[in-house]
């Protein structure tokens, strides 16, 4: 027997004996976006960030001669503007004659709640999904991952330069070129990889790599190193909101890297249209996302 097909105007509620079907029935994930960005929140209109780019090495001084002064120089700028994301819904002027109202906001109200966690979601995933599309720059003014990042010591990289799909091999060249960082003056600095972000499809393939006490797909009796050095901490976290199912990243252990600035939690607001008579509920919340410093993740989009 077919369901009769729900409408704003004419929800299942109105049927009798007939039970809404909201997308709530449905199991709901974890919130995921907490593994991509670092979480904190925000009392303006907007946050900047402006990047210091210390001093470079030391010169030997001649006997007798002055000591060479350097400049901690500006870098790039990346400002966080808040954007507000919204989703309502109407119960009609009949509805409400035929007292319907609390029984509809009980059964929507949590599907806009719903609706703007998904939302959270695709932005956050975003700013990897993006990553590699030079339309979507960010202080620097090239795409997170790019083998052209611009500093004053010249061009840095966060990408493979050869893009590779994910294996054993291809993650041993991102951690050794994420060992080789350097600052924008071109000093080494340390950073090291912690979690490796993949699409599900390639988490059973990322768990076997990272998880064997031998090597992965060989026939030789080589230790995984991988895993006996710890080289990823926080281990393979798949993320259902990527939309490339070749890419892959590792975010690393610098600071303000990828954020999240909450500026207001959800919200819930109800009022009346004077013209149709029809009761409007909606719900919002306002945040930004966007990276400081993109040595803070590495990444490919594989082949």
């Amino acid at each position: 027997m077919a369901l009769p097909i729900t409408s704003s105007a004419h929800p299942k509620a109105l049927w009798p004996g007939v039970r809404a079907w909201f997308g709530r029935a449905y199991d709901e994930y974890e919130a995921q976006y907490p593994d991509l960005v670092d979480v904190e929140t925000s009392d303006k209109a907007y946050e900047e960030e402006v990047e210091s780019t210390g001093f470079g090495m030391a010169t030997i001084k001649p006997q007798g001669g002055s000591i060479n002064y350097d400049a901690d120089r500006q870098g790039y700028t990346k400002r966080y503007t808040h954007v507000v994301y919204g989703i309502g819904y109407i119960v009609t002027e009949e509805e409400l004659e035929d007292n319907l109202y609390a029984q509809l906001c009980k059964q929507r109200a949590p599907d806009l709640a719903f609706g703007l966690r998904q939302t959270k979601e695709n932005v956050v995933a975003n700013l990897y999904n993006r990553g590699f599309n030079s339309t979507y720059t960010h202080g620097d003014g090239v795409e997170w991952f790019s083998t052209a990042h611009p500093t004053i010591s010249g061009n840095q990289s966060n990408e493979l330069t050869n893009p590779a799909d994910l294996s054993e091999l291809a993650i041993e060249d991102m951690i050794t070129q994420i060992r080789q960082a350097k600052n924008a003056r071109g000093l080494r600095v340390k950073i090291m990889p912690v979690s490796l972000h993949v699409p599900v499809n390639l988490d059973w393939e990322a768990q076997r790599i990272l998880r064997s006490v031998l090597q992965s797909n060989s026939a030789e009796n080589n230790v995984n190193v991988l895993r006996m050095t710890g080289a990823i901490p926080k281990g393979c976290i798949p993320n259902q909101f990527f939309s490339s199912t070749t890419a892959w990243f590792i975010r690393t252990n610098v600071p303000r890297g990828p954020r999240l600035f909450q500026r207001r939690k959800v919200t819930f607001g109800k009022d009346n249209d004077f013209d149709t008579s029809n009761a409007k509920a909606k719900a919002t919340e306002r945040y930004s996302v966007g990276v400081s410093d993109w040595r803070s993740g590495y990444g490919t989009p594989g082949v």
